[in-house]
């Protein structure tokens, strides 16, 4: 129903006139020819003479029903099942249990997923035009290129304190051009069980290095780095763009991010309006005239300014400072999170409209994530994920020793580390088992069994993206320390690996046993795969050194379980005090 009120007799919701297609399971818009069209751009029907709509252009070849090699099916009768409902009318179908909300996600795609990445892709399946909303900027090389479908994911999620947007006069430093206000490293793990939410704080000291950077006219220009600054000068000042907060993220962590995306002000305002708010708690009362927030104790449905400054406020929680802060932040992004999971948000075609508009206005991504179809694909990755399997931790700090007034924090280097490997390492911060378990005893059989004599291990060794000149080192140590004298120096890999590996052929499994000892290896480091041949022709096996060799000596396997650091877990709620 458009402004001037046509078709209000026929009391027609617009939301309502999106129905789920039985055999795509995809949500569809059904128009009769009394129906008023819809202002969306969508999937069109066509006219009952066979045109178009009058006053708009003909649809895409892809969007016609009579289009050859168009990519959605036609409506069609499930064989044996009821007839499909008529043309702006819902229809009900007989369901298996669960099927009908496992088809909403589907359909959804990141719903489940972190808030960002659930609102970019909603509404992919129908909205073409959100890809003009989009703003991207390019990742000047910082990221490794975009994430896999068949890897562990990376995101870094910053949210900026610039003021953009009707009412954000107000917020953040005038005149500025923004800071990392707040900021998220997202790692969801290879096998999408579980995910986890590490916060830097914005005060941390870091080093900035140098960063390579593409002006707004193409050029490229080398923006210096700052050794011993704040973490959110990181972003914004001295011209600096997001991809340079994403490598000082990688040299801060040791993980380099697939993805950015990049959200102002208006992210928090708009998601909330358009999910109908989210619910937070407060252990006390809170009046705090910064952020403007004024709200008793107990639990509150919060959106658009008020979301914003309950996600800003800091001087009433905790100690008043930015980590207060960065829980209260991480307790209100577990509720949006809850309320877009709702089958309040899934199920309501209009609130998943809205958060699609809300979300890509609201975005700038890189520019390996430019456009509706990778939102898409990033989101059904990440809407694998269960909302109890996603852990919200921060970067273990102290107060800075050199200030006599407490200011800003460095990493604590007894704690730290220990995060930043488990990360790296894809190690899961709840209880989720990561593997099944048929999977996870063939991993631990590969160490059990008989191990040849160090004399008799045959192996070449690469640099896959380990330190220069580990290969090297590594095979000296092998000959020297531990008696594998069969073993050489191959060089560069043809590509880098996070992990390193240990690739052998059956009949080579006591040799790999036992290098993989004298290594430190885990079972997930061998790779049960072909033996290659050396120069005088006899079968070797191939160790190819990670990024995560530590050097000759030290072993290479991960942790087995995430560090003892304070979390929560996103299906929670946790007041704030």
């Amino acid at each position: 129903m458009d402004a001037q009120g046509r078709g209000r007799a026929e009391n027609i919701d617009p939301a309502d006139q999106w129905v789920l297609n039985p055999s795509t399971g995809e949500y569809e818009l059904r128009l009769s020819a009394s129906a008023p069209q819809s202002t969306v751009p969508g999937p069109r029907r066509p006219s009952p003479r066979g045109g178009t709509p009058r006053g708009r252009p003909p649809a895409p070849a892809r969007e016609r029903p009579d289009a050859p090699n168009r990519e959605v099916p036609a409506q069609r009768r499930r064989r044996g099942g009821p007839p499909e409902p008529p043309p702006g009318r819902r229809g009900r179908r007989p369901a298996k249990k669960g099927s009908k909300a496992k088809k909403i996600v589907l359909w959804t795609g990141g719903a489940m997923a972190f808030v960002l990445v659930a609102a970019a892709g909603a509404g992919y399946l129908y909205l073409e035009h959100l890809n003009d909303n989009i703003s991207s900027v390019d990742d000047d090389g910082a990221s490794t290129g975009g994430f896999q479908k068949d890897k562990a994911i990376n995101i870094l999620l910053i949210g900026t304190d610039k003021r953009t947007g009707a009412g954000n006069g107000s917020y953040g430093d005038a005149g500025s051009p923004g800071h990392a206000d707040t900021t998220i490293l997202l790692h969801v793990s290879k096998d999408r069980s579980n995910a986890t939410a590490l916060s830097i704080p914005r005060d941390l000291i870091v080093d900035i290095p140098d960063c390579p950077t593409t002006q707004e006219d193409g050029t490229k220009e080398v923006i210096p780095g700052t050794p011993g600054t704040r973490f959110n000068v990181s972003l914004g000042q001295s011209g600096r763009t997001p991809s340079c907060t994403m490598r000082t993220v990688t040299e801060l962590t040791g993980v380099k991010p697939d993805n950015f995306m990049v959200a102002d002000f208006n992210a928090v305002k708009t998601l909330t309006t358009a999910v109908g708010g989210v619910e937070v708690c407060l252990a006390k009362d809170i009046d705090d005239e910064d952020s403007k927030l004024n709200l008793p104790a107990g639990t509150h449905t919060v959106e658009g300014e008020q979301a914003l400054a309950f996600v800003r406020t800091r001087h009433s929680v905790g100690t008043g400072g930015d980590l207060s802060r960065i829980g209260l932040q991480q307790q209100f992004l577990s509720a949006l999170m809850r309320k877009l999971k709702s089958n309040d948000t899934l199920t309501s075609p209009g609130k998943m409209l809205k958060l699609a508009e809300a979300g890509t206005e609201a975005l700038t991504v890189d520019s390996q994530l430019d456009s509706i179809g990778k939102l898409k694909d990033l989101g059904l990755e990440l809407g694998k994920l269960n909302v109890k399997n996603l852990a919200f931790t921060t970067v273990p700090v102290r107060d800075n020793p050199a200030e006599t007034v407490k200011a800003t924090v460095v990493v604590d280097e007894a704690r730290a580390p220990a995060v930043f490997q488990a990360i790296a390492n894809d190690v899961s911060f709840t209880d989720v088992k990561q593997k099944k378990a048929k999977e996870k005893a063939e991993v631990a059989a590969r160490l059990k069994g008989s191990k040849a004599d160090a004399s008799e291990v045959r192996v070449r060794i690469f640099n896959g993206g380990a330190p220069g000149g580990s290969a090297q080192e590594t095979l000296t140590w092998l000959q020297t320390e531990e008696g594998v004298s069969k073993s050489e120096n191959a060089g560069n890999a043809d590509q880098e690996l996070s992990k390193t590996t240990l690739e052998y052929a059956p009949d080579q499994a006591d040799q790999a046993r036992r290098l993989a000892e004298i290594m430190g290896l885990s079972g997930s480091a061998m790779k049960p795969g072909e033996s290659v041949t050396n120069a005088q022709g006899l079968p070797t096996m191939t160790l190819t050194l990670g990024k995560d060799f530590k050097g000759a000596g030290n072993p290479v396997s991960g942790p087995a379980k995430a560090p003892d650091v304070e979390k929560s877990t996103a299906d929670k709620v946790k007041c704030a005090e």
